[in-house]
């Protein structure tokens, strides 16, 4: 069974830094794509990073872009998403998932999610 558990939420302050972690479970993660998307309150879920398996290519959208930067460690099936610069807007709960590109969208490409973490930003 294919489990993401996502870790490292909490609060910060603005202009602060958070780690989060995704670990996964139930099969190797190597050969996918993986992304983090969030939902704020009252929000859609929406797209916040992806990394390719393939070279290692990184996509962001642009409301993270230059703060954020998504890793993975392979031989730990582990994700991470370094949050730097930290704004009120950022609060959200965070998710990680495999996900893949269709029509110019970035989708959960197994339709599994993990519980998230809660990133709260105080100003």
């Amino acid at each position: 069974q294919v489990q993401l558990v996502e870790s490292g939420g909490g609060l910060v302050q603005a202009g602060g830094s958070l780690r989060l972690s995704c670990a996964a479970s139930g099969r190797s993660f190597s050969n996918y794509n993986m992304g983090w998307f969030r939902q704020a309150p009252g929000k859609e879920r929406e797209f916040v990073a992806a990394i390719l398996w393939l070279g290692g290519s990184t996509y962001y959208a642009s409301s993270v872009k230059g703060r954020f930067t998504i890793s993975r460690d392979n031989a730990k099936n582990t994700f991470y998403l370094q949050m730097n610069s930290l704004k009120p807007e950022d609060t959200a709960v965070y998710y990680c998932a495999a996900v893949t590109k269709q029509w110019g969208t970035w989708t959960n490409a197994l339709n599994v999610w993990g519980q998230g973490t809660l990133v709260t930003v105080s100003s």
